[in-house]
């Protein structure tokens, strides 16, 4: 099956209205202080009623800008196909495959036309989680707050912690989360000097996209799911994860693993993708190994289940979820394949010279 033609500028305009709603909602509420406005589910008596956020420290990491919306329309016409893309086909109907990251350059965040026509080709988008389901959004930040009562980290790690959220310059809510959320929010904005944030993920530009085209929004996963394989009740097993966290919040690690990952998916390098547990210097123990199966290869067969089960439904889905997820005879592609889908990965053109 032939990818539609590119966009029509009607369409392109269509898709960035869509973008608004994405573009206008923080990436990591919590994490960042910054102009990014209110969710359009805030009333904006609450919105005016917040206090400014005190004056930023000059050796503070810069803070995302949002696309000038007038822009977005052009912008869309010359964005370059960025990522990893399969097509799965079974039953005469084709879905897709799409690998994003969650931490990227500013330039990134808008898809291609490879990725755009993949889009409108389907008739619905599976994430991980929608986003910009405020239901959803609601569900997530009580799942990520720190339940009343929790013990508290040891106090040399609590030290620890404070003291990378003060060299991040988070805004100060971060320290009502679990400690595991806090240490895997500042490992997602460690490379904001080198202009790799969170806030540029493609993401939420996709639920944006999949709003301006009135396409339905499906969530692979619930919130509390999320939550229960990235954060434990057991407080030794909190303080073991969290101190692996910091050893590598503390060294070059954290950062100079974002940016590789981050650069591999833009390139499309699924090979040094799938071998990220040699380089990635998050690994090293057997506990590091086993929370990465829990945190990204555990939670594939659910996600492959979904996926499935809404094609056979008569359904053609364009499923976008972080790139770890389909890489290596664990991922999703590889998943599908064994259910009976013909899977094939989706070459790019050829990336036009940068203006």
């Amino acid at each position: 099956m032939k990818l539609p033609q590119p966009l029509s500028a009607a369409l392109r305009r269509t898709l960035a209205a869509g973008l608004l709603a994405a573009l206008a909602w923080p990436a990591l509420a919590p994490a960042q202080p910054g102009p990014s406005p209110a969710p359009p589910t805030e009333p904006a008596s609450a919105a005016a009623a917040t206090p400014a956020p005190a004056p930023r420290r000059a050796d503070c990491p810069p803070l995302p800008r949002n696309l000038d919306p007038r822009t977005i329309p052009q912008a869309l016409r010359h964005a370059q196909d960025r990522g990893l893309l399969w097509r799965v086909e079974q039953g005469g109907r084709t879905s897709w495959l799409y690998g994003t990251v969650h931490a990227a350059r500013r330039g990134w965040m808008l898809p291609g036309p490879t990725v755009l026509a993949a889009v409108k080709a389907s008739d619905r988008m599976a994430l991980e989680m929608d986003l910009l389901d405020p239901a959803v959004m609601q569900a997530l930040q009580a799942a990520m707050r720190n339940p009343p009562g929790a013990p508290p980290l040891p106090p040399g790690l609590a030290r620890r912690l404070a003291a990378q959220r003060d060299a991040a310059c988070v805004d100060p809510s971060m320290a009502q989360l679990r400690p595991e959320v806090q240490v895997s929010s500042l490992l997602a904005l460690s490379a904001r000097r080198e202009g790799f944030d969170p806030a540029y993920g493609i993401d939420f530009v996709l639920a944006g996209l999949a709003r301006g085209l009135h396409k339905p929004v499906l969530s692979l996963e619930s919130p509390a799911l999320q939550m229960h394989a990235l954060a434990s009740d057991d407080p030794k097993k909190t303080a073991a994860d969290v101190a692996a966290g910091l050893d590598q919040l503390e060294s070059p690690a954290a950062r100079e693993g974002l940016v590789t990952l981050a650069t591999a998916w833009s390139d499309g390098r699924a090979n040094l993708l799938e071998s990220y547990p040699q380089w990635c210097d998050c690994m090293k123990t057997p506990a590091e190994r086993k929370a990465f199966d829990q945190l990204v290869v555990g939670r594939n067969p659910g996600m492959a289940r979904t996926i499935a089960a809404e094609h056979r439904a008569g359904h053609s889905v364009f499923a976008a979820v972080g790139t770890l997820h389909l890489v290596g005879p664990r991922g999703l592609p590889a998943l599908l394949a064994a259910q009976g889908f013909k899977v094939e990965r989706v070459p790019f053109p050829p990336a036009a010279p940068a203006d």
